[in-house]
């Protein structure tokens, strides 16, 4: 049977009346194949879409991490900023639109990779699509090529500590004093693994190597830069996932805080926004993560020339700033994670905080509370897809709110 595809849907398949999913195929193309329940396999394309590219990456086909590879760039940006255009539409709700910000490719300098003891020896790379099996990524076109450097060190660490029946997670990031590696997954911690470890750090040159959160054995600090300030997170702290994306967001939220004397940072992490805002401002950075507060806290202190930076180790779901705490600030700055921040956004309504910086990893949560602020009187004055992620599916954005 042959099928129409109609659209894309928000994970990047290809949909078809029913609905019908069919991965790696674009608007507009006739394709047959193999109905299993409500996605096709077995794929082949009657009529390729003009849109249709060669993909970039040789292991694209099999490897899940990305999903989009095989669409012109042009399409996936417009598509990207379309999936934002929607969720604010299902609220009634429009902006301008700032022209999206793409990251180069092999610019990405952290992610997990999976890894896995075998007959022969190690494997370590990304799950394949909708699948468990490893599929290994020697010539990945997404990873930094100093970050394809961990792959050699997965594969070691999954020679020597892991099972035949399990897969280790190997978090890797890129620092300034070289990789940064986190295992977990793996055996308990004894004498002998310690020792091996501290060894494996040694032989591949690791700035730090933590397992299970404890760190084994640091090198050199893994230090990341922001602004002017260098910070040690903690092991697997989150961090933008490009350089590029990052300088992005940092450049539209500075915008956005224009002329504000007094910022409050919530989900602030390890200082990506609020250490680069104090060079101008003073700044309370709020993050749930104490381990995370406590390096931006040693960050600031270290550098010279910035304005007070002070920090709060707080549950912002279950402890929201109230407006008594917020009143003091002209400028906020929220960055929550993918289930946005309905309860904080409430009192910051009732505070009339009068400029806030909105980053977000999720569309539809943040047209929630996007929509919730409009309704509070706050106006939306801009908005910008920042595109880390680059091939994939996933959309990230910065907005502009001024209280009308």
């Amino acid at each position: 049977m042959s099928y129409l595809i109609e659209r894309l849907g928000h994970q990047g398949d290809g949909i078809a009346a029913g609905p019908v999913f069919a991965p790696m195929t674009l608007p507009g193309e006739q394709v047959t194949g193999t109905l299993d329940g409500q996605r096709l396999t077995d794929i082949r394309i009657q009529t390729p879409s003009d849109i249709r590219v060669a993909p970039p990456c040789r292991h694209f086909k099999a490897c899940g991490g990305c999903q989009l590879q095989h669409a012109n760039d042009a399409f996936v940006a417009a598509w990207k900023e379309d999936v934002v255009r929607a969720a604010l539409a299902a609220h009634g709700l429009e902006t301008t639109f700032l022209p999206i910000a793409t990251s180069p490719a092999q610019a990405r300098r952290r992610a997990t990779l999976s890894a896995r003891r075998t007959k022969k020896g190690a494997m370590a790379g990304f799950h394949g699509r909708a699948s468990d099996v490893i599929v290994e990524i020697p010539d990945c076109q997404l990873l930094h090529p100093d970050l394809m450097k961990s792959i050699p060190v997965a594969e070691a660490l999954a020679l020597h500590t892991a099972s035949r029946k399990g897969a280790l997670d190997v978090a890797v990031c890129l620092t300034r004093g070289g990789l940064d590696v986190l295992v977990t997954g793996g055996k308990p911690l004894d004498g002998p693994l310690r020792v091996m470890l501290a060894q494996l750090a040694e032989t591949h040159d690791l700035a730090r190597l933590a397992w299970e959160g404890e760190v084994i054995a640091m090198r050199r600090p893994p230090v990341q830069r922001f602004g002017i300030v260098e910070v040690m997170p903690p092991p697997g702290a989150f961090l933008q996932a490009t350089a590029e994306g990052e300088a992005a967001l940092l450049a539209d939220v500075r915008e956005a805080m224009t002329g504000a004397a007094r910022i409050v940072d919530l989900f602030a992490g390890c200082g990506t926004f609020a250490l680069p805002l104090s060079e101008t401002a003073r700044v309370h950075a709020v993050e749930g993560d104490s381990a995370m507060t406590k390096s931006l806290d040693a960050g600031w202190r270290k550098a010279a020339g910035l304005k007070q930076v002070s920090v709060e180790a707080r549950d912002l779901y279950r402890r929201p700033l109230l407006p008594d705490e917020l009143a003091r600030y002209d400028g906020a700055v929220i960055d929550p994670p993918r289930a946005g921040a309905e309860a904080q956004v409430a009192q910051l309504i009732t505070a009339g905080v009068p400029r806030l910086a909105y980053v977000s990893c999720n569309p539809v949560t943040f047209a929630r509370d996007a929509a919730a602020l409009i309704a509070g009187g706050y106006q939306l004055d801009a908005l910008r897809v920042v595109d880390q992620f680059r091939w994939s599916s996933h959309v990230e954005l910065a907005a502009r709110f001024t209280l009308a």
